[in-house]
């Protein structure tokens, strides 16, 4: 028997909770209870989403960044919009309360693509997403992405109803139309950027706001690192197969606060290796507009949070990153 201390962050295989039987089931769904207690973070194999896709997108994406400011300045958008989020736009340490520099990146940002149904819902939640003209494929890519995503947050949601031993549409329910986010996230060297100044980061420190956010990632020395009680800031286990998946601020409220809402950051660029490129693909998963999240009883839930609409709550986050 080995004395080797489980990961703080496991690694799970998602075909033998898809094809398994109920003890491989429950065994994973252990895992996943454990780990999302004390980091809010999990990465995941057998998503079966192919890694070219994921190579095609950054490489379309890539061209897209590296047009000179006048040509993406049409597509210029604010947080929580469509299209070209610019340097200095966003400063996800505002959320903490924390008055960091703006984050040192560029985001291609993309949300929910069908309308809603109720016009108020509509003016808040839809707008028809913004494709640049200059690269065309890129709308193709995303498209099938998309539908991976929602493929996979649907599962993941399954198996999170699972891991708290209740049915396992409870979270999965709630998922009929809902909304999303979508950022391609672009991390320069300091070629582009600049020097840091002090306490400025890719992204600040925070919490996401939603369900569960499903991460591809490039592995860097100035790239994610993950806090937990235990170990503090560390950087974030890397497996170019996995996508990293945490869960965020609506999921833990609605566990009451049994999960936790994985507190991550993004490095600046190294001193020693300044002209480092990063790229991600963030995938947002939020519900259904109009949810109520109700904070699940004792002994489940550990904490009794006021009911609230999901996104009454993502809009006030939303607004707290926005810069200016």
């Amino acid at each position: 028997m080995s004395d080797t201390p489980a990961p703080r962050i496991p690694t799970i295989d998602l075909r033998p909770w898809l094809e398994g039987g109920a003890d491989a089931r429950a065994a994973i769904a252990r895992t996943v209870d454990e780990a999302l207690q004390t980091a809010g973070f999990l990465l995941v194999t057998g998503h079966g989403v192919d890694p070219a896709l994921r190579s095609r997108i950054r490489e379309a994406a890539r061209s897209f960044f590296a047009l000179p400011v006048d040509v993406k300045q049409p597509y210029e958008a604010k947080v929580g919009g469509r299209g070209w989020l610019g340097p200095g736009a966003e400063a996800n340490g505002h959320s903490e309360g924390t008055e960091t520099p703006p984050d040192l990146k560029e985001s291609l940002t993309f949300a929910t693509h069908e309308p809603f149904e109720d016009p108020v819902v509509n003016a808040e939640w839809y707008a028809p997403n913004v494709w640049p003209a200059e690269v065309p494929e890129l709308r193709t890519l995303c498209a099938e992405y998309l539908e991976r995503m929602a493929e996979l947050e649907k599962r993941l949601l399954s198996l999170l109803g699972e891991a708290l031993g209740l049915e396992p549409d409870f979270f999965s329910r709630h998922m009929d139309h809902p909304t999303y986010g979508f950022n391609i996230n672009w991390y320069p060297g300091t070629d582009v950027v600049g020097d840091p100044q002090p306490g400025q980061f890719r992204i600040g420190p925070h919490t996401d706001f939603g369900t569960v956010t499903i991460l591809d990632r490039q592995a860097g020395r100035g790239g994610l690192q993950v806090y937990t009680d235990e170990g503090g800031w560390e950087d974030a286990p890397y497996d170019p197969d996995a996508f990293t998946i945490n869960i965020g601020d609506l999921m833990a409220r609605w566990t009451g606060d049994r999960w936790r809402s994985g507190r991550h950051r993004v490095l600046p660029p190294p001193a020693d290796v300044p002209s480092e490129e990063l790229m991600s693909l963030v995938y947002f998963g939020e519900c259904t507009p109009g949810t109520l999240v109700e904070s699940v009883p004792a002994p489940v839930g550990r904490v009794a949070y006021e009911p609230v609409d999901s996104h009454v709550y993502l809009r006030e986050k939303l607004d707290s990153i926005t810069v200016g």
